[in-house]
């Protein structure tokens, strides 16, 4: 008897994988901890095949309709040709790929081309209750690109690039520096960075373009003293400690204790010198206020597909009131003349420009400092985010 091939068998296992998930998937926003532990569970796999099943099932997720189509009403193999067809064509997956799509034209580049393809609904791959929230989304290119995989992204944190550059290309991983801001590159490599002697130095920091824009699209440069009210694990308050230079200090504040403690480890690493971590509420009156706020999550549906099944409308607007609470909380702190900058990773306009609105009808000493920017995923192949400079009115 012959023996299934290697792709075949992987193909099986891909299934079970993804039958061990899909209970979860509409309940479960850290859904990628449970993946991840599934995969550590299977001390067979290695390197490689944690990689391959992570892009197929990832790439899963990112068309779950598609395949709980197919898996319904045709044979297990169709699903795991179909997944095999949309998955990116990586060092992991290219001789899966190879077996599971022999004869199937090349990807298109558009959602519409690859349902056509595949007999399927494109407008199935987003929750249609967010139509009202950003249509955007629903439409070329923002929609294509949605629904690709996530690139990876870091910004660079020294002034001597040389070391980065020879360690990566030691490790043959190129890098491409970004059209709109020099200091983010994307790694154009299956990399993992934390491994780098660049990453345990603090040369670089993994950063998503779009979020690193925010603080980069300011009206002017930030100077002084600043909060950073959500911290977080810090990548922003890295960047705008940065950005400030050793004349400006940012103080960092975050609820989640283990979030500070990532922070303070990640400043340490960096040697970064102009940053106070607040673990108690600040109370002291700042040049500029950081109001990165917790939110849906709408704008990472790219790199984290299962937010798309387990987000509501409920989900929403339980965040916008969080939103609008803390706007009104850190207002108070900025100085007469200083910035309030809200910003978000969400693309639903009731989380953003919604609650902009809202906060300027309470607060009429705060005005617009410039204009209010959504950054889509296609803009320039990123997160989706959010930013709004908030102006306090010394008068």
């Amino acid at each position: 008897m012959d023996r299934p091939s290697p792709a075949a068998s992987q193909g099986r296992t891909f299934l079970q994988l993804f039958a061990a998930l899909r209970p979860h998937v509409a309940t479960d926003r850290n859904l990628p901890s449970r993946l991840q532990q599934l995969l550590a569970r299977e001390k067979r796999f290695g390197s490689r095949d944690r990689r391959l099943y992570r892009e197929l099932l990832y790439t899963a997720l990112r068309h779950l309709p598609w395949i709980d189509a197919r898996l319904a009403t045709a044979s297990p193999d169709d699903a795991i040709r179909a997944a095999a067809w949309l998955a990116a064509d990586t060092p992991a997956t290219s001789a899966f790929r190879a077996h599971w799509t022999a004869g199937w034209p090349p990807v298109p580049a558009t959602v519409a081309g690859k349902a056509l393809h595949l007999s399927a609904d494109p407008a199935a791959l987003l929750p249609a209750w967010f139509a009202e929230h950003c249509p955007a989304a629903f439409q070329s290119p923002a929609f294509d690109v949605l629904h690709t995989r996530a690139p990876l992204w870091i910004r660079i944190q020294t002034d001597d690039t040389a070391p980065v550059l020879a360690e990566f290309a030691a490790r043959n991983w190129s890098v491409r520096p970004s059209a709109v801001l020099p200091s983010a590159w994307e790694v154009l490599a299956e990399a993992d960075l934390t491994t780098t002697d660049a990453y345990a130095r603090g040369l670089i920091e993994i950063q998503d373009l779009g979020s690193q824009l925010l603080l980069a699209r300011l009206p002017s440069p930030p100077a002084g003293r600043w909060l950073d009210a959500c911290a977080g694990a810090g990548g922003k308050t890295l960047q705008l400690a940065r950005l400030l230079g050793s004349s400006g200090r940012v103080d960092a504040h975050d609820i989640r204790a283990s979030a500070l403690d990532e922070l303070g480890s990640r400043a340490s690493r960096a040697r970064i010198a102009n940053i106070r971590i607040l673990s108690s509420a600040p109370a002291d009156t700042y040049d500029g206020v950081l109001v990165d706020a917790p939110c849906s999550g709408t704008g990472t549906w790219r790199r984290s597909p299962h937010l798309k099944w387990c987000t509501t409308p409920r989900t929403i607007a339980d965040s916008a009131s969080v939103q609008r609470d803390l706007l009104a909380r850190y207002a108070p702190l900025v100085r007469p003349g200083g910035l309030l900058v809200y910003a978000t990773c969400s693309l639903s306009r009731h989380e953003n420009e919604e609650v902009v609105a809202a906060f300027l009808d309470a607060h009429p000493r705060f005005s617009p400092a410039g204009p209010a920017v959504t950054l889509l995923p296609s803009d320039h192949n990123t997160d989706g985010y959010f930013v709004a400079p908030l102006r306090h009115s010394e008068l």
